[in-house]
């Protein structure tokens, strides 16, 4: 069967594709960006990508006509615009009216439990969107799920960045609200397992685990898997703005993002009951058990992908292909070279540098551009790395974006996401003669970005030599 996946690149589509694949289905994916999806890793001639974007409609055109179903797994909830329920709207119609175009039978899409009167903004425009959805040619499956537990998930890293961080916690009253979180393995199960199944089509599912807990009494749960005591006192009082810069200035997560969770997480999500899983014989995992088997990965570092990966800069957005070319004129440069005795030594350094490794020197004050980034609303490191031993283009590094990452060529170029008065990049390059090379970009933006380069040299020069030397002496 052909399948068209949108959303190829996020945590969901990631996890998706493999299983898809493996069950003997051709999976075209839809991406906005190709050079941000390594598709070598899948390793399949099964699968191709085609470059679209719901949003420009001249785009679309690359859709095939003869495809059997249609995956819809595109959302805007980390959107750095505010007006994020307008894009759904206009990303879902678009879909819609190119997937009429085809021969699809069917169309699965992954939304939130919406069974309250009163919704959050984030779950009043998924209800929006399956509506939208619905009212296409094809058979509409629907299956509406709640918190997801898995390693990479935006859930699991929020709540496991505020149980490490916080053996005290003064928390807003919304952690009584009940949840019935699910573990991504069952999702994924859930999703291929309607696929093209009739018995499903025109249908809507709740899917959730077995367990229906309070955010609290998870965040409690999950350090007692940790082998944590934690212990958690919640006030009457916390507005949603406080509340959302409590979860930005913890966790991992973007400002944007933690208002539309603290928004989210004041309405109950319990799933109504169905048949859905005895019809597809999935075993619902409990929540501690969910737990375990994401530290299993993140132990194996074989997390195979992360919410993280999705949030990027503006910038970005027009796509990471043309900052892959690092400009020359106008800009400032911070160029060092050094000889390496063992270059394969020194370049496994560099492939496992930031995340829990960090950066070799200066860490302190790595650290510290990262609090100030986070105070004006950047990214800061919290972001870390999926992989600590592999990294591919398109993924998040600490406040990077990995632009190149290749092997072959010894060449690693990282495009910097935190808030700057312009661009930068990073790049590392162990040349035919064993020199490594290392370079860093400023293009500035107007005269505050030049007196912004000015005043951090001294800093650069202290941090990038020692870099450079520590890099260098890994081969020796």
């Amino acid at each position: 069967m052909r399948v068209l996946l949108t959303g190829a690149t996020g945590y969901i589509g990631q996890r998706l594709i493999p299983v898809l694949l493996h069950n003997g289905h051709e999976v075209i994916c839809c991406v906005r960006d190709k050079a941000r999806f390594n598709s070598e890793k899948f390793r399949s001639g099964a699968l191709s990508v085609i470059e679209t974007d719901f949003l420009k409609p001249s785009t679309l055109d690359q859709i095939p006509c003869d495809i059997d179903a249609a995956f819809y797994l595109i959302h805007s909830m980390s959107a750095t615009k505010g007006d994020f329920e307008i894009m759904e709207e206009e990303t879902a119609v678009s879909f819609r009216e190119s997937i009429q175009q085809t021969t699809a039978m069917q169309v699965i899409y992954l939304s939130g439990i919406v069974n309250e009167e009163k919704l959050s903004k984030h779950l009043a425009s998924r209800r929006n969107v399956e509506e939208i959805l619905r009212s296409g040619t094809y058979s509409l499956t629907t299956l509406r799920a709640g918190i997801i537990i898995g390693s990479g998930s935006a859930s699991f890293e929020i709540i496991r960045d505020l149980v490490e961080k916080l053996p005290i916690m003064v928390a807003p009253k919304w952690l009584n609200t009940r949840s019935q979180p699910i573990a991504i393995r069952n999702v994924i199960e859930f999703l291929s397992g309607v696929l093209l199944n009739e018995n499903t089509f025109d249908k809507s599912y709740d899917i959730g685990g077995p367990d229906i807990l309070t955010y609290k009494q998870m965040l409690l749960s999950f350090a007692k898997v940790r082998g944590l005591k934690r212990h958690i006192l919640t006030v009457p009082v916390m507005t949603p703005k406080l509340s959302s810069y409590w979860l930005y200035f913890i966790t991992s997560t973007s400002y944007r993002l933690a208002q539309n969770l603290v928004d989210s997480m004041k309405v109950e999500v319990i799933c109504r009951e169905n048949d859905l899983s005895k019809l597809l014989s999935v075993n619902p995992v409990n929540y501690e058990d969910a737990i375990r088997e994401a530290f299993v990965r993140i132990e194996l570092n074989q997390v195979p992908s992360s919410w993280k990966d999705a949030l990027s800069s503006r910038t970005l957005n027009s796509g990471i292909a043309r900052y892959a070319e690092v400009p020359v004129h106008g800009c400032y440069k911070d160029y060092r070279k050094l000889k390496v005795a063992n270059a394969e030594k020194s370049l496994e350094k560099i492939w496992g540098i930031g995340g829990t490794t960090g950066w070799y020197y200066g860490n302190w004050l790595w650290g510290v551009r990262g609090f100030i980034d986070k105070l004006f609303g950047g990214v800061g490191l919290r972001r870390g790395r999926k992989n600590q031993d592999d990294i591919s283009p398109g993924e998040s590094l600490d406040f990077w974006r990995v632009l190149v990452a290749d092997r072959c060529e010894r060449r690693l170029l990282l495009f910097a996401e935190m808030k700057l008065p312009g661009e930068a990049w990073l790049e590392f390059r162990i040349d035919s003669e064993n020199i490594l090379h290392q370079t860093a970009t400023f293009r500035p933006l107007g005269l505050w970005g030049r007196l912004y380069w000015y005043s951090v040299m001294p800093f650069h020069a202290f941090i990038f030599r020692g870099l450079i030397r520590k890099i260098a002496r890994n081969g020796l």
